[in-house]
């Protein structure tokens, strides 16, 4: 059994990164512990839920918040970086996967709760948001579903 154990933990990413979400603050960014840090899911944009600076409410921005605070509310989440770990405002920059392994960047795109949005070099599932965001609309799923104006 010993020897499985350490198998097992030899398979795992050197990466792996696994920590309890501590609150969501929008559609694509959480805080996660301990340490206490702020990440902001790389590859995808979701609308605004306040007004802040250069940025209004935006359409979809509530129903965002709302579906990843669901997902995530008592979880423990894994992180995967990319080539850059934070971005300017000093945000960590993760793919966020539950314990079952979803990719909730994917998935908010795959339900049309965000939109793809890739910072070079950032990139490595870029091709891959892509294609869920056109099956997203295509399927006229959540912010695709009717036009706000």
């Amino acid at each position: 059994m010993k020897n499985l154990f350490a198998f097992i933990l030899f398979l795992l990413p050197v990466t792996a990164d696994i920590r309890p979400v501590l609150r969501v603050v929008d559609g694509d960014t959480i805080w996660v512990s301990p340490p206490e840090e702020k990440i902001r899911l790389i590859g995808i944009d979701a609308p605004e839920t306040r007004n802040t600076g250069k940025k209004q409410i935006g359409y979809y921005g509530k129903e965002a918040s709302d579906y990843l605070k669901a997902r995530l509310k008592g979880k423990k989440v894994r992180l995967e970086y990319d080539v850059q770990r934070y971005d300017v405002y000093r945000r960590t920059l993760a793919y966020v996967y539950l314990e079952d392994g979803t990719m909730i960047n994917a998935e908010l795109v795959r339900l049309g709760y965000a939109t793809v949005m890739t910072v070079a070099p950032n990139v490595k599932y870029a091709d891959k948001f892509i294609l869920l965001q056109q099956e997203a609309r295509k399927n006229k799923r959540g912010l695709w579903a009717v036009s706000p104006y």
